[in-house]
């Protein structure tokens, strides 16, 4: 059968439903159960079926359909009013615009591999996974299957998707390192430790220590979720306990804002007290007071990545791994 010349009746008899139902399925019919429409959507793909023409609410002239899908949250992930989501946001919905392509933002938040496989029950070219949360594992076992998606977050041990996600181990070393180099002893990490992400910027830390011939201290290790107000009051316990401490590297800038807050009302000095370092470089970081020094994560460059391993690469796998380079920016709350 031709690719080009296929017609809805070659879509009905290739899946073994009536031309009707072949139909409802390409207009997303709710009469029609997902497998059906996952397996008559994947057939049109194939075959060059031009059936986004027949979506009722279909863009006009789009050149493919990416889906966003966000797992439930744990930590940042899943957040989309996290300042740094919707920077990444931008990332990807920039990039989907040069390729002529749309972006759906999907409503659904998985917390299983069923919910992950009913996530590919999409129209869609690909999805994009934003986080990974708790569904590595799951993860591993959707890429044994022919769907396209890509993830961002990081790369873990024995990881059979393709990831995109940035340099965190190196990030939050080089924070770390940065403050040790200006005679900072007692430092802070202040994050969540179960989000992946989150967790190799502890790492890095832990390995920036030991470079700089710093102890690790349990009491300076203090959980903060991804929210301006728990780095506060994180902070504020420290305070309150008397712990002595002259250097905070956070697990993101709302973190970090926190941070800088709780310092403030004890009538600390930022960085002349304190020095902090946030992560993600959001816009907020540089005109905050004092502003925010940061480790940035180039989120266009991540987004142009994310869209070109759904769209640039054949069959069902879509590329390697990769990671992206973190910068450490340097303004005022480091103190040099």
């Amino acid at each position: 059968m031709s690719r080009r010349n296929t017609r809805l009746e070659d879509l009905a008899q290739l899946a073994g439903v009536s031309i009707s139902t072949a139909s409802r399925a390409l207009n997303d019919h709710p009469a029609v159960n997902a497998r059906t429409k996952q397996l008559i959507w994947k057939l049109a793909r194939e075959h060059d079926y031009p059936f986004r023409r027949y979506m009722p609410a279909g863009p006009v002239g789009a050149e493919g359909i990416i889906a966003l899908v966000t797992p439930r949250p744990q930590g940042r992930e899943g957040r989309l009013s996290d300042p740094f989501f919707l920077e990444l946001l931008a990332g990807v919905g920039e990039a989907a615009r040069e390729r002529d392509c749309d972006v759906i933002m999907s409503h659904f938040s998985p917390t299983s591999y069923d919910d992950l496989s009913a996530a590919m029950n999409t129209r869609a070219d690909g999805v994009i996974f934003l986080g990974q949360s708790f569904l590595h594992q799951s993860l591993n076992r959707l890429a044994e299957t022919d769907g396209r998606f890509v993830v961002w977050g990081a790369e873990m041990p024995d990881q059979a998707y393709c990831s995109v996600g940035s340099d965190n181990l190196a990030g939050g070393r080089r924070a770390t390192l940065h403050l040790a180099r200006l005679g900072r002893k007692r430092i802070v990490f202040l994050g969540d430790l179960d989000p992946p992400e989150a967790m190799q910027r502890h790492r890095g830390y832990l390995e920036a220590l030991a470079k700089s011939g710093l102890e690790v201290d349990a009491d300076l290790i203090m959980e903060a979720h991804f929210e301006v107000e728990s780095a506060e009051a994180s902070v504020d316990g420290l305070i309150r306990r008397g712990t002595k401490f002259d250097g905070i590297v956070c697990a993101s800038d709302q973190i970090a804002l926190g941070a800088v807050r709780a310092l403030l009302n004890a009538g600390l000095r930022v960085p002349e007290d304190v020095s902090v370092i946030g992560f993600d470089n959001v816009p907020f970081s540089r005109y905050s007071r004092p502003a925010l020094s940061t480790i940035a994560q180039d989120t266009m460059k991540a987004g142009r990545l994310l869209v070109s391993k759904l769209l640039d690469n054949p069959g069902a796998s879509v590329g390697r791994s990769e990671r992206i380079p973190t910068d450490l920016i340097v303004r005022e709350s480091c103190g040099g």
